[in-house]
């Protein structure tokens, strides 16, 4: 009896599960799987009272712990993220349904025809922390994309988690669609992850989402490939002869807009050639919204008020109305300082050089590298994607933010009328 209540035992039983439910949502057709989340989007609705009293249980337990107020913010679930959950799985249904895609048909001199069917990937296993909105909105993306989900959140929202996704599982048994395609691990545990990161015969991808330290921990530990984020240290190349009027806006925008996010900006790199005029101007603007600048000596002797930047602040990602501030004396410079200390996440250039924008376009190696534009544009929504499942900065398997085209694979696929190999 025992062995059956084991954290090894529980996982293996989910990750089983959803193997088996992966396989009947690789057939699902697309009016089954619109169906599915339209139950899902009605129940947390229907539910929002009793999704509330669940979620109180952890935001009292958190506050017991200590969790800081931002925390208990993030882990809140109020009836306007309620409706935002559900309005977001209904965005995912309005969403083409990439499953079956024939792409890139071409004939052989043999008469075969020979391309490629986009396929879902599997069971795909999601890693998070915190904000209990990730367990529908990754649900659903998966859902869409043909795949059965295995969803461990942290153990501070484990009431909420746990809720969510037993309404969404109800959703799918009522559109005929497996339960075990939405599973969540209710063991918190440390032990828990360490063996759904060694599954490797039933989860196909880990996504982790959170901060560095947990992706670093995941990526080091897992058996599975992992899409990684590790952070965003962005940067933007104001260059000789941009637009400064221009460029103060975007660059403002970059760092104020929302700081806390892995597309805000964190390094501004200035050509010398514009310092001059346009580091008073940025920085006065800057300095209104209470940012910090840390700078190099250039920067001090053209903001007075900014402070020495170290060594360390170059590779960091503070999260916070803090700027590192560089002037360059070359876009040379600057490409070779975001190669140093990037992050492979988000880098623009300001130019009104259509060559120089486009060799910064070849010559820089991120997830989106943008001409004229503001970094916060790194985000599936705003790319076109309609959602996304996060961002990552891995080139293998996707490159960027992850929609339903991401979670997703080609297998090859050939039309004969007989054809034999000589």
């Amino acid at each position: 009896m025992a062995r059956t209540t084991t954290t090894k035992y529980i996982v293996d039983a989910v990750c089983r599960a959803a193997r088996e439910a992966s396989a009947h949502m690789g057939r699902a057709d697309t009016a089954q799987k619109n169906a599915a989340l339209a139950a899902m989007a009605k129940g947390l609705r229907n539910r929002a009272k009793w999704l509330k009293e669940e979620n109180r249980k952890d935001v009292e337990a958190g506050s017991a712990k200590g969790l800081s107020g931002a925390m208990i913010d993030r882990l809140a679930l109020t009836d306007a993220r309620i409706e935002q959950m559900a309005a977001g799985i209904e965005e995912v249904i309005a969403l083409p349904d990439p499953v079956g895609e024939i792409e890139r048909m071409r004939r052989r001199p043999n008469g075969l025809s020979v391309g490629k069917m986009r396929i879902p990937l599997g069971v795909i296993g999601i890693i998070y922390e915190s904000r209990p909105n990730v367990t529908a909105d990754a649900a659903a993306l998966c859902i869409k994309s043909g795949n059965a989900v295995i969803l461990r959140g942290g153990s501070e929202a484990i009431f909420s988690n746990t809720a969510i996704a037993q309404i969404l599982r109800e959703s799918m048994t009522r559109a005929g669609l497996p339960a075990d395609a939405v599973s969540v691990i209710e063991r918190t545990d440390r032990e828990a992850i360490d063996h759904m990161l060694a599954a490797e015969e039933y989860i196909d991808l880990i996504i982790p989402r959170g901060g560095e330290g947990l992706i670093r921990s995941v990526a080091e530990k897992s058996r599975i490939p992992v899409i990684k984020h590790y952070k965003g240290v962005c940067h933007i190349y104001v260059d000789e002869g941009a637009d400064l009027a221009q460029a103060v806006a975007i660059c403002v925008n970059a760092k104020v807009q929302r700081p806390g996010v892995c597309n805000a900006m964190e390094t501004m790199l200035v050509h010398e050639k514009a310092a001059g005029e346009f580091l008073p101007a940025v920085s006065a603007e800057l300095r209104k919204q209470g940012v910090e600048i840390r700078g190099c000596p250039q920067t001090l002797s053209l903001v007075p008020w900014a402070v020495p930047a170290s060594e360390e602040d170059w590779g960091d990602e503070y999260l916070d109305l803090i700027l590192a501030v560089r002037v360059v004396p070359s876009m040379d410079e600057a490409i070779g300082h975001i190669r140093r200390y990037g992050s492979l996440h988000t880098e623009a250039i300001l130019t009104k050089d259509h060559e120089r924008a486009m060799r910064f376009l070849r010559d820089v190696d991120s997830s989106l590298v943008l001409v004229n534009a503001s970094t916060r544009f790194n985000d599936g929504f705003e790319l076109g994607l309609g959602a996304e499942i996060g961002i990552s900065t891995t080139k293998i398997h996707a490159f960027g933010p992850m929609g339903l085209v991401e979670l997703t694979t080609t297998k090859f696929i050939a039309f004969g009328d007989g054809q034999v190999r000589t």
